[in-house]
């Protein structure tokens, strides 16, 4: 019908529609076919990729499909508002201009003008095009990047999506009934509570995440770990000002908390779980952890495991319920001790905790100071990254020995008061007595047992406390 007719293709793009109308597209793809009608071609088919960009990598299915109609001989002339729409990759250029050179398509319109792909100059001005439009490219990249640096380092908000749990929609206001779950899920987590028993209990009592949906532990992690939470602003995973919007809880209780929360004794399995004394058992041989390892008959058991891979000797073996009841005991009845009273009165004058708390403030203040320099160009890059690194370090040692002091605190409200706690002892989660008997004890050694005993022998039994 149309023999004479050179076959269009018409491509539009835009990286982001704010309107999200497609009024962007709309007004590309109406210059473009104007265009073509112009030159007495023939629109055969229209390709547009919404929201995305030429530069980010990421798929671009119909510039895709485009690639094969040009590959199958379906176009004659490809039309785009301007060349930049097409590429802003040398890599992606030289994949179309090849594609077109094997199909024989030799016009790229654009409402700038024509580039012929059939000639050697034509194709020289196609990746000069090219080259300037990566250049821009690259500058409006490092502007808007620029521009996120000066945000963050004056503590401002930025970006849109779902609010965060304890703010209301502005991501500036305190919401009060969810900064107080904030705050009672800190004080939770610091007294020894595993963040599984947190979410079970938040979701029985119908306290939904901002999405409604149920709090899980890594979303309650991420909630808890965040410096937002502490009024802080965070910056490509560093903390690099104090953030206009009101703290929940002190950064004090937030560097302890990421210090819990990144201590590597947190990690266990599913089994270890149901094991009271999971990791606080060693065998009395060979120096190895037990490891929690049921009977064929469900008999709860701690064992020395042998075998590839597994350090011990798989000499020593223990049955868990009787060896749990008597270490709880034995960790109520020193609890009230007067030698354990005196240790922690002794302990609230400790500038330990005040030391690697100030410590970690520091090493803190120590990155923000090189944040800005980097981010005012006093520094470079390579010099940001060799100073950074040993501040770093300094930060995860003084974290890591906060977080040993705070397995303490699970003891506050307890010491001298173990018939109290013995009368609650059966409604605390695991996790909760785990952390109690863990702040009390730092091992128990298991030595040989008697053969033929069939009850618990506690001459096996060496604990070395912690307090």
């Amino acid at each position: 019908m149309f023999p004479h007719m050179v076959r269009a293709g018409v491509y539009a793009r835009i990286s982001s529609d704010r309107e999200g109308d497609g009024l962007a597209i709309g007004r590309q793809l109406e210059d473009c076919e104007e265009l073509a009608e112009r030159r007495g071609w023939r629109v055969v088919d229209r390709y547009v990729d919404q929201d995305v960009s030429a530069y980010s990598g990421r798929l671009r299915p119909e510039y895709r499909r485009l690639l094969g109609d040009i590959e199958s001989r379906a176009l004659d002339a490809v039309v785009v508002w301007h060349v930049d729409r097409l590429h802003r990759q040398p890599k992606e250029l030289e994949e179309f201009l090849d594609a077109c050179d094997e199909a024989g398509l030799a016009e790229l319109a654009s409402v700038a003008g024509t580039v012929d792909l059939a000639t050697h100059d034509g194709r020289f001005t196609a990746r000069i095009l090219g080259a300037v439009a990566k250049k821009e490219s690259d500058d409006k990249s490092r502007r808007i990047r620029r521009k996120h640096e000066e945000i963050a380092l004056a503590g401002r908000v930025s970006g849109g999506g779902t609010r965060p749990f304890g703010f209301e929609s502005d991501r500036r206001s305190l919401r009060p009934d969810e900064a107080a779950i904030v705050r009672e899920c800190a004080r939770r987590l610091l007294a020894g509570q595993a963040l599984r028993a947190i979410c079970i209990d938040l979701n029985e009592r119908g306290v939904a995440t901002v999405t409604g949906a149920q709090w899980t532990s890594q979303t309650l992690r991420r909630m808890l770990a965040s410096p937002r939470i502490a009024g802080q602003r965070e910056h490509k995973g560093e903390i690099v000002a104090q953030a206009e919007w009101p703290a929940i809880i002190t950064a004090a209780e937030s560097e302890r908390i990421r210090a819990l929360l990144s201590d590597p004794s947190r990690r266990t399995n599913r089994a270890a779980r149901r094991y009271l004394l999971a990791r606080l058992l060693r065998c009395g041989l060979c120096g190895s952890t037990l490891v929690a390892r049921p009977r064929s008959d469900g008999t709860r058991r701690y064992v020395c495991a042998s075998g590839p891979g597994l350090p011990g000797c798989g000499k020593i073996t223990i049955v868990a319920d009787s060896l749990e009841q008597f270490v709880v005991e034995a960790v109520l009845y020193r609890l009230d001790t007067p030698e354990l009273a005196a240790i922690f009165a002794g302990r609230q004058d400790d500038p330990a905790a005040e030391q690697w708390q100030g410590e970690v403030e520091r090493a803190q203040a120590h990155l923000d100071e090189l944040a800005r320099a980097y981010a005012d160009e006093q520094i470079g890059l390579q010099e940001w990254l060799t100073a950074r690194s040993p501040i770093e370090q300094r930060l995860q040692a003084a974290r890591k020995r906060l977080a040993q002091l705070n397995r303490t605190a699970a003891l506050d409200e307890y010491i001298g008061n173990a018939a109290g706690l013995r009368e609650r002892w059966q409604a605390l989660p695991l996790s909760g007595q785990a952390a109690i008997v863990a702040a009390v004890l730092d091992h128990l050694i298991v030595n040989p047992g008697t053969r033929g005993l069939n009850r618990l022998d506690p001459a096996r039994l060496t604990p070395v406390w912690r307090v």
